[in-house]
């Protein structure tokens, strides 16, 4: 069976995975599961964001030598719940950086910001109002 969603997975590079788990878990308010994930001779420790059976998952990934942190190139969205502006909030709280502030999208579909995260990377919040 397909995906029904353009994204299947997303990987944000972390070179301390405690410091961005608590950082995430923070911001969202969810509980990232930590996983061991083989790749060859290498183990890779990862932190998985929490999504149903159908969601677009993905993970905070480190020790991958080819795995940098970017204020540029490709943007994930995470959904931040009911309220961005208490995403945003708590972002700043824990150490993260406001880059682009809230902003309305279209009438129907919600506002996004975006931030930099403590490990240099930015990504994109979403929440539908």
């Amino acid at each position: 069976m397909s995906n029904p969603h353009a994204i299947s997975w997303f990987e944000i590079p972390v070179r301390d995975l405690d410091r961005a788990q608590n950082f995430y878990e923070t911001v969202l308010r969810k509980t990232l599961l930590r996983q061991q994930f083989p790749m060859g001779d290498k183990v890779y420790p990862l932190a998985i964001f929490p999504a149903t059976e159908h969601g677009t998952k993905g993970c905070l990934m480190s020790g991958h030598d080819t795995l940098a942190s970017s204020t540029e190139g490709s943007l994930v969205y995470l959904d931040c719940g009911d309220s961005i502006d208490a995403a945003i909030t708590r972002c700043r709280q824990a150490g993260g950086m406001l880059l682009k502030a809230k902003t309305a999208l279209p009438p129907g579909m919600g506002c996004f910001a975006h931030i930099q995260d403590l490990e240099g990377n930015r990504v994109g919040l979403h929440a539908a109002a």
